[in-house]
């Protein structure tokens, strides 16, 4: 395998040394002395897993020194900061990471060659943090790369998950959850600060009492109390000497140990508060269908935004006296409507806690939060029920109820007569169960509103916030996604990065838009086949994989179709499995002129109250094993569902896929990642015109995109005129077909009532266009398999992919945001 790409080595503190040294035998010495030092161990009798929390320790260290230096920068120049809210940080393994943007790669690698060590072994040897579950969290993750990469003062603000969203097993071709236990081997990287702990207040009363000056104010009686703790996890940047700060928190009771009960025999008593309040961030989204597990999960979202709120206006007090001057020193982002809840609590904290008055206090809070929007699906718009919500958060409640009556006179002043309009941009929603809608809080308490792609922006101000677009244009503004190219093409596909760095020197893992020089390259020969090697030796190893994974054999001379995301009906992984049908049937007809041997490969997870998309999964097994039991399908079409896909496996996914699928309906994804990082890889895509798909064939160009599909609007046009799915499918042989054998039990064993779920929704509803779209995508399969077959010109559009696709490095999304959003500038490191 090549190396990943050299970054310049970072200063290390004035001296060098075996705790903060760069060469390989002072790294070779910490290695040594982190066993022994910090775990208590000796060479005889370490484990594999030793051996890496040695070698994490050490680079550790390294990074560390680092941050230290860059802290001690923003406190001495009181930097603007970002802090960055987010409900998930899908981090990824973090060794390899920190060795390539530190510059230690090589050295590392040699020092634990050198003391005799795997070295790939190690680095296979990390948990990846369960931290998160999906875009969200990996968008966040990219994002605290490139902040730390370009110098800007940051700090990511989240939960410390005990346990991840799950691990996911596959039995007879059913997800099952099992508890991703992550942190069991220890975690080398995060910094323990039980010093920074904030009490949390849950459920109680209020009460108007006077103040000195015989103003009445607001008290908060809390039922009960539980604590916020500080876990540190360091992020580095790419050859950069900035190292940034994930602050997490961990539930703790405020008092974990009851004497009293203990001392009286009732010893599940005496640790009772201790249990009840851990078990507030022991897992990553619990299931919100019961009333407990709301509650639950509402109570996460408060206790991390509170603490982190306190945490900053502790960091203020450092050096700042005066708290009206907040809004100077911090941009918060609201990474969706998970941390909406922190307008209120900001409210709180100034007005309650440090006497500051409602409308300076209101200014203030309007001044620092923006928010990201990220979705256009109406019921990801988290909404929670009044009677629940007092129940928990009392207080909030009356300033939300409060912030919602100022604003709704200012509403009725400027557009008197429209209480229609005032309805829907109520913070409560009055249509049956009163609740309290999240996204329009974080509307109101914004100074910017952004969408993460192109067309999304457009539908939010169209569509899902109309009415807010109406009465404040001057907030919305877009901010399309993007992903870090050190994570998803450095560490992921070293032997292109050093291909492509041989061909137009390295300054683009910084600067993506300079991977345009490449392009004179899609017509060098020499180079093409390069790159041909080097895409199957990829396929050569996610095949090893897939076959340890699942036990089934594939051929890295096939063209690799793949579609790794979470499982979701709109997603349409079901259109994919309509159209590896239609490729069986044309194999049983004996139809196999012109047609590429073709490996389709399926991964991720459904949310695990979700029944249609765990009956997705099971489909997309009961078909692959119908294909693999008839031989006529071999050598022509094998179907793979990869399980637990994470970020670990996706270094492996992206560098060795051929085509890359993003065939959600127009109109419903806000954008995706995925797509970009598939390009990134030289993937080419077949995609409707959803989220950032449209930005991505305008780049790469639609010559080298396979399109399909309506679009957002046309979608809306036939809801509007009366969508009739049954009159499609009557219309379409192959579609009929494909339906017809799912319900006759062809591929569940004669079980015809299997599927009937999935096919009667077809039918009869089709909410996400499948029957519309479905001619057109087989066409368009139809296109990528003779595409396939003329290989020169595969290979060159993979090159013009990967060379145009600069605009979507997290990098240039996080300019934006600092120059548009938060007004922030970049500090050098001293």
């Amino acid at each position: 395998m090549a190396r990943p790409a050299k970054a310049k080595p970072v200063a290390a503190p004035e001296a060098t040394c075996i705790r903060t040294g760069g060469s390989v035998e002072e790294i070779k010495q910490a290695i040594l002395d982190n066993m022994v030092c910090v775990q208590g161990r000796f060479a005889p009798v370490a484990t594999r897993n030793d051996y890496y929390l040695a070698v994490a320790y050490t680079v550790r260290d390294r990074l560390l020194a680092q941050w230290a230096k860059t802290a001690h920068t923003y406190y001495e120049k009181a930097s603007r900061t970002v802090c960055y809210l987010s409900a998930e940080f899908l981090l990824g393994p973090q060794l390899e990471n920190h060795m390539i943007n530190l510059g230690l790669y090589e050295a590392v690698r040699q020092a634990v060659g050198e003391l005799g060590l795997d070295f790939r072994a190690l680095i296979d040897q990390e948990e990846e943090p369960g931290l998160g579950n999906g875009g969200l969290g990996r968008l966040a993750a990219c994002y605290l790369d490139s902040l730390a990469t370009l110098n800007i003062p940051a700090i990511g603000y989240g939960i410390r998950y005990e346990f991840g969203i799950f691990t996911q097993e596959i039995r007879d071709g059913w997800q099952q959850e099992v508890a991703d236990q992550w942190l069991r081997m220890g975690n080398p990287w995060e910094v323990a600060r039980p010093e920074i702990a904030y009490d949390i207040p849950f459920g109680g009363h209020t009460e108007s009492v006077p103040d000195d000056n015989g103003l009445y104010k607001v008290r908060w009686i809390p039922e009960r109390r539980i604590r916020g703790v500080a876990y540190d996890t360091m992020i580095t940047g790419y050859a950069s000497p900035s190292v940034i700060m994930l602050r997490l928190f961990k539930a703790e009771a405020t008092n974990s140990f009851d004497l009293r009960s203990f001392n009286v025999g009732d010893y599940y008593g005496a640790v009772h508060d201790k249990i009840g309040s851990e078990n507030l961030t022991k897992v990553l989204y619990p299931n919100d269908e019961p009333l407990a597990g709301r509650q639950l999960r509402l109570m996460q979202q408060f206790l991390f935004v509170s603490s982190a709120l306190q945490d900053m206006i502790r960091i203020f007090f450092q050096r700042e006296k005066d708290l009206r001057r907040f809004h100077e020193k911090y941009a918060i982002q609201l990474n969706d409507t998970h941390p909406a809840i922190g307008v209120a609590e900001l409210m709180r904290l100034l007005v309650d806690v440090h006497g500051i008055g409602w409308d300076e206090a209101w200014e203030i809070t309007r001044k620092t939060f923006s928010y990201t929007n990220h979705t256009l699906l109406s019921e990801a718009l988290e909404k929670w029920p009044v009677p629940l919500f007092q129940s928990i958060l009392p207080r909030h409640l009356e300033i939300i109820y409060e912030i919602n009556r100022r604003f709704l006179d200012d509403v009725r002043r400027d557009h008197p007569g429209d209480e229609g309009l005032v309805r829907r941009l109520s913070l409560i929603d009055e249509g049956g169960e009163k609740a309290v809608r999240m996204a329009n809080l974080a509307c109101v308490g914004s100074r910017r509103i952004n969408g993460v792609a192109r067309l999304h922006t457009d539908l939010l101000r169209e569509q899902v916030l109309n009415d807010f677009n109406r009465i404040s244009p001057e907030k919305f503004l877009n901010v399309t996604n993007g992903v870090t190219p050190r994570r998803f093409m450095v560490l992921s596909n070293p032997a292109l990065v050093a291909l492509i760095s041989e061909c137009i020197g390295p300054a683009w893992i910084r600067d993506l838009s300079r991977l345009r020089e490449l392009e004179p390259f899609a017509e060098d020969a020499v180079f093409l086949d390069r790159w041909r090697a080097i895409n199957r030796r990829n396929k050569e190893l996610l095949a090893e994989i897939i076959r340890t994974r699942t036990g089934i054999a594939t051929d890295p001379d096939s063209l690799f179709d793949v579609q790794v995301k979470r499982i979701h009906e709109y997603k349409r992984q079901h259109l994919n499995v309509l159209h590896v049908i239609a490729l069986y049937s044309r194999i049983r007809r004996g139809e196999t002129g012109g047609l590429p041997p073709r490996t389709v490969l399926f991964g991720g997870k459904a949310a695990p109250s979700y029944f249609m998309a765990k009956l997705i999964i099971k489909l997309i097994h009961a078909v692959a094993e119908t294909i693999h039991a008839d031989p006529k399908t071999a050598g022509l079409l094998r179907v793979v569902f990869l399980p637990n896909f994470n970020v670990k496996t996706a270094h492996h996914v992206y560098p060795a896929a051929d085509l890359s699928e993003q065939i959600s309906t127009a109109g419903k994804e806000a954008s995706g990642t995925g797509n970009m990082k598939f390009s990134m890889n030289g993937a080419l895509t077949i995609g409707t015109l959803d989220g950032a798909n449209v930005e991505i064939r305008e780049e790469v160009g639609a010559e080298n995109f396979f399109l399909f599909g309506l679009t957002a609007a046309e979608v809306e046009q036939k809801w509007r005129e009366g969508w009739h799915p049954g009159e499609a499918i009557a219309a379409d042989e192959g579609l009929r077909e494909a339906i017809e054998l799912l319900e006759s039990g062809f591929f569940s064993r004669g079980d015809r009532g299997l599927f009937l779920p999935l096919t009667r929704t077809l039918r009869e509803r089709d909410d996400y266009m499948l029957c519309a779209d479905y001619p057109s995508y087989i066409a368009a399969q139809d296109r990528v398999g003779r595409t396939w077959l003329r290989q020169k010109e595969w290979l060159r559009m993979g090159v013009l992919n990967v060379a145009r696709v600069g605009n979507f490095s997290s990098d240039r999304a996080i300019r934006e945001y600092c120059e548009k959003i938060w007004q922030v500038n970049p500090v050098e490191i001293g």
